[in-house]
């Protein structure tokens, strides 16, 4: 059984608990959800549960999901949600639309407390060096330019360019951790991020748009 950061140190992080005025952060939430599992998780079900949090939730997620080694031809499948989800952010949707067979997907309710078990220490350990601090943009505009920000690095994730999705995915995930917390020093960085995948990216297609000419320079 999963068990909380305040009651047991050590288990799953060293982090108090929240002040109950404050928004739970998202170990929390899914801490709570796997305690309270007696039955399969469902997508849905832990969209549900993040609330006004699904947003930044699903960016981190499949962004996290595009940062691993992955086989040549999957970026545009695995990029895809990303531009799902950070589209209907910019929109001003207020729950994210995902197509009912992937909320209806679940996983066991003892299989999702051993996952939470090894991905929250990793969140929690993320989450003591993100906080609330310069946050720069008004709360009715925040999450709708950051989905553009995330909209347009999901693009750059589906292109066919090796390599090429890999500074995009990082800057999602930063800007979704950043949204999640508010915290302005970590969204600046995911922009210094973006601004160097926007540079390299442009820089590899130029170097591959001259090495394709040149090469059928040669062959004609």
């Amino acid at each position: 059984m999963i068990e909380d950061r305040a009651l047991k140190p050590g288990v799953l992080g060293t982090a108090s608990a929240p002040d109950e005025n404050e928004p739970m952060r998202l170990s929390q939430v899914f801490r709570r959800l796997a305690e309270e599992a007696e039955q399969d998780v469902s997508v849905e079900r832990i969209r549900d549960a993040l609330g006004d949090r699904s947003f930044a939730a699903l960016l981190l997620f499949f962004a996290a999901v595009n940062l691993l080694p992955l086989p040549p031809g999957t970026t545009l499948v695995l990029g895809l949600p990303l531009v799902i989800v950070s589209a209907q952010m910019v929109w001003g949707t207020k729950i994210v639309w995902l197509p009912r067979s992937i909320l209806s997907r679940s996983v066991g309710a003892e299989q999702f407390r051993q996952l939470a078990e090894r991905f929250i220490p990793r969140l929690v350990w993320v989450e003591r060096w993100i906080k609330p601090r310069y946050w720069p943009m008004p709360d009715r505009y925040d999450e709708r330019l950051i989905g553009l920000l995330a909209l347009i690095m999901g693009t750059l994730v589906t292109l066919p360019i090796p390599l090429g999705n890999w500074f995009p995915a990082l800057t999602i995930a930063l800007s979704a951790l950043a949204l999640s917390e508010r915290d302005g020093v970590l969204l600046g960085l995911s922009l210094v991020i973006g601004v160097f995948a926007v540079v390299l990216l442009v820089a590899l297609a130029g170097t591959v748009t001259v090495a394709l000419q040149a090469l059928a320079g040669y062959i004609w």
